[in-house]
């Protein structure tokens, strides 16, 4: 009775909503630092990417481009995860040794557009601080006699399933689910993304043994295939996300009746225990509905989450007139409710965001987004917080840029991201994503406009999303100790194989509540890291090679140190 009058409550609040326009939207509440605003960015027939064929170097370029195009424009509306179109119908975009390229690059199906689409995709996402998730269709391989489906037949005659001229893999067979762990393990394997995404990941509605066969039974077979995906992908990359695109109402509830189409009794997805089990850990629910038949389903999903993600799909293609022509209202309603229960939100297509159908993508870019949001982290996998990055330096340049520079103990740039903070306010407050200036940054550097009054952070961030303590700029406000004194630039004592710890470093070190001891170059690059033992007396050197190095402390909030240089000269 609770959930009713709440439903009620919430029900009766969306009515009020929807009779404002767009730019009623509350900006009271600041944006969420972490949430995921994602798009699905079709491949299929290029309707959403590409427009063009790639044949020519000039036509490969062209190609680019517009993607590049399409990511700035989402970048601009605080999009962080693009979930793209790898898998199209038993054809893919990358170059695979399981199957061949789909034709929406070359114009020519089982033709190499002459680069790899999914790597350069990859790249182009991760240099904006964007997720990249490879959308894996798993069901269905195109027309009967396409090259996808032909291919397919050709492997497996009998495991595939042909329904009104279009061919469907077989969901019950432990070949169905083999096949298609194997083709998301070749791209877990070969490419640095974020995360599987399976789409049709259910029984054909149109099978006709679905109408006398036992929809316990189905389910198995569903979440068999699941399960082996998962088991695979996890194995490799365990911090690659399983997602899927489950139908958008999971059951009928106590509050309205699903009329019919859910994923649970209809196609056999059993997607609340994908999460509960850990086969998934995002859910993106095709939710391409409005009113009672989106925010009472909306909740359904958020209570049986699990505590991991889940982030509705919203139907903008609607507000076509080509489509049902719905109001902007509609759909700024939904994310409204969203918002406020912190569930995150995904489009579908990216075309109509990016054309600014009825104005979603304005409404988006200057009201809903205004500050980017960072992914939320993948708690139920880990929560231990990574190292904290140290030596933030900013050097001024003539081009009236300041280049920002900061240096971490993992020397693999793809396993260690960073995110960099600026404020007026000194120390930056990290929790308000209104600081927020770069997101999953590979890169140890950044440039940025000079600006003397702007203080800068940095927080290192693992590959499940953990942020490390912020490492702060340092200043006469945050300066912890009198480093004129405490800390030594003299020239320390080395035989070659040991460098001396004076009284004074010792002291020093030990005032900062140091952790690492680390060695760098003159040119500020770490060499190596020694953990510090109160009371030692000397550090061994004997794997660097000769030259002179300067000895940094670091402490557990990323606060670094200089102690003092040595020379290194064997005799």
């Amino acid at each position: 009775m609770r959930h009713f009058y709440i439903l009620l409550l919430l029900f009766i609040c969306s009515l009020a909503t929807s009779a404002r326009t767009s730019n009623s939207f509350n900006h009271d509440r600041i944006a969420p630092k972490h949430e995921v605003r994602a798009v699905w960015l079709t491949t299929i027939g290029g309707i959403d990417w590409p427009h063009s064929y790639a044949q020519t170097a000039t036509s490969i370029e062209k190609q680019k481009n517009e993607l590049r195009r399409i990511l700035n424009q989402l970048q601009t509306a605080g999009i962080n995860t693009v979930l793209l179109q790898t898998r199209v119908r038993g054809t893919v975009i990358y170059p695979s040794t399981i199957e061949p390229w789909d034709g929406c690059l070359s114009g020519k199906p089982g033709v190499s557009p002459g680069y790899d689409a999914l790597q350069f995709a990859i790249d182009e996402c991760h240099s904006r601080g964007m997720e990249l998730h490879a959308w894996i269709v798993t069901m269905p391989v195109g027309k009967w006699d396409g090259l996808g489906c032909k291919q397919l037949r050709n492997k497996m005659a009998r495991n595939i399933i042909k329904i009104k001229g279009y061919g469907y893999m077989n969901p019950e067979t432990q070949q169905t689910a083999d096949y298609l762990a194997n083709i998301c393990a070749e791209v877990t394997r070969r490419y640095d993304i974020d995360g599987i995404h399976l789409d049709y990941i259910r029984y054909p509605e149109e099978l006709p043994k679905l109408k006398t066969m036992s929809h316990d039974e189905g389910r198995r077979n569903i979440t068999r295939i699941v399960r082996t995906i998962s088991k695979q992908v996890k194995s490799l990359k365990p911090w690659v996300k399983m997602s899927c695109s489950p139908i958008g109402k999971y059951n009928n509830t106590k509050r309205y009746w699903s009329h019919g189409w859910n994923a649970y009794e209809t196609v056999c997805q059993d997607a609340v225990a994908w999460l509960r089990d850990g086969l998934m850990d995002e859910l993106f629910p095709m939710m391409y509905f409005r009113d009672s038949n989106f925010f009472p389903f909306a909740l359904d999903w958020k209570e049986r989450s699990h505590g991991r993600i889940v982030v509705p799909g919203l139907g903008i293609y609607f507000m076509s007139p080509r489509e049902k022509n719905w109001p902007l209202s509609d759909i700024t309603r939904e994310l409204g409710f969203l918002r406020n229960n912190n569930m995150g939100h995904a489009y579908f297509r990216s075309k109509f965001f990016t054309d600014d159908t009825k104005g979603i993508y304005r409404f988006a870019k200057n009201e809903l987004c205004p500050y980017p949001s960072l992914v939320p982290p993948m708690t139920w996998q880990s929560t231990e917080r990574p190292q904290s990055a140290f030596a933030l330096r900013h050097t001024d340049r003539t081009d009236n840029t300041t280049l920002l520079s900061w240096q971490h103990t993992t020397a693999d740039t793809t396993m260690m991201l960073f995110n960099v903070y600026a404020s007026h306010e000194c120390p930056v407050n990290t929790a308000d994503a209104r600081n927020l200036i770069a997101m999953r940054r590979q890169s140890r550097r950044l440039l940025v406009p000079r600006n003397p009054q702007l203080h800068y952070a940095v927080c290192a961030v693992d590959r499940y999303g953990n942020e490390s303590e912020a490492l702060q700029e340092t200043t006469a406000d945050t300066q912890n100790y009198n480093t004129s004194v405490a800390f030594s630039k003299t020239l320390l004592a080395c035989d070659g194989s040991m460098v001396e710890m004076t009284t004074e470093v010792a002291a020093a070190a030990q005032l900062s509540d140091t952790e690492y001891l680390l060695i760098e170059s003159l040119q500020g690059c770490a060499i190596a890291v020694r953990p510090y033992q109160r009371g030692a007396s000397t550090i061994s050197i004997k794997t660097l090679p000769d030259g002179i190095y300067t000895l940094r402390s670091l402490n557990r909030k990323g606060v670094s140190h200089r102690l003092g240089t040595f020379i290194k000269k064997t005799r």
